[in-house]
C-alpha cells in the first residue's frame, strides 16, 4: 500500500520526471539484489547508467531515493483509492481491493524484497524511518476516508473511531508483503487466507457502525 506525507513533505500529485522514473526502475532492482546498505552510491549510479556526479544530482542520498520511491507508490495508492471511493460500493471495492493485494504479495509479485531492506535500514537510519512511518500514516488516512464513506462519519470521525482498524491493516499487508514468496510454504494458502479473515473482521466492525448511526 504502498503516499502527501507530512514527515516527508511529498505530494503525490507531482510525479516524478521521466529521467527520475528511469533512475528508481533501476535502482529497485539494485536495492533488492544489493540490500539498502550493501548498493553503493557507485552501483546506484551505474545500474542507472550515469556517472556518480550526475546521480547527485537527482539523489543526493539514500533516504531522497526512498522518498521519491514512496512519492510514486503515492500515486498509484491515490488512484486505487479514488477508484474505491467512487464504486458503486466502497465497501466491496474496499475489500476486493485488499483480498487482491494480499493474495499478490504473498506470491511475491510486488515490491516485499525491496521493503524489507527499506524497513530493516528504518531500524537503523531515523531519517528512514520517518519516511517510512509517514508513509504508513498516509495509507492508513486513504483508509479512513473510505470507512467515513461507508459509515457516514466525518473524516476526523472516522480516524478516531477507527484509526486503530487501519493502521492493523497496513500492517498485515506490509507483514505479508514483505514474507513474500519464500520458497515452499505448504501453509502459505492456509496463512493467505487466514489474513484476508482478520481484513473481513476489521472491515465488519468499521461497516456495523453504519447500523448504529
Amino acid at each position: 500500500m504502498s503516499v502527501l506525507l507530512s514527515t516527508t513533505q511529498t505530494d503525490p500529485s507531482v510525479p516524478p520526471r521521466p529521467r527520475e522514473e528511469e533512475i528508481l526502475d533501476s535502482i529497485r532492482t539494485t536495492f533488492a539484489e544489493r540490500g539498502f546498505d550493501g548498493a553503493s552510491m557507485q552501483e546506484l549510479a551505474r545500474a542507472a547508467g550515469m556517472s556518480v556526479g550526475n546521480f547527485y544530482r537527482y539523489f543526493p542520498s539514500k533516504a531522497a531515493m526512498v522518498e521519491a520511491l514512496i512519492r510514486r507508490d503515492l500515486t498509484e495508492v491515490d488512484q486505487k483509492f479514488s477508484e474505491v471511493l467512487q464504486a458503486p460500493d466502497p465497501f466491496l471495492a474496499l475489500r476486493y481491493g485488499l483480498h487482491q493485494r494480499v493474495a499478490e504479495e504473498s506470491q511475491g509479485c510486488g515490491d516485499g524484497t525491496l521493503w524489507a531492506e527499506i524497513n530493516a535500514a528504518a531500524a537503523r537510519k531515523p531519517e528512514i524511518a520517518a519516511v517510512v512511518q509517514g508513509m504508513e500514516r498516509d495509507i492508513s488516512r486513504y483508509l479512513t476516508l473510505v470507512f467515513a464513506r461507508i459509515t457516514g462519519l466525518s473524516q476526523d470521525a472516522a480516524e478516531r473511531r477507527f484509526g486503530a482498524h487501519a493502521t492493523m491493516a497496513v500492517m498485515l499487508v506490509k507483514a505479508v508483503a514483505m514474507q513474500g514468496n519464500r520458497g515452499e510454504n505448504p501453509q502459505r494458502a492456509d496463512l493467505i487466507k487466514l489474513v484476508q479473515r482478520i481484513i473481513d473482521v476489521i472491515l465488519d466492525e468499521v461497516a456495523a457502525a453504519k447500523a448504529k448511526e
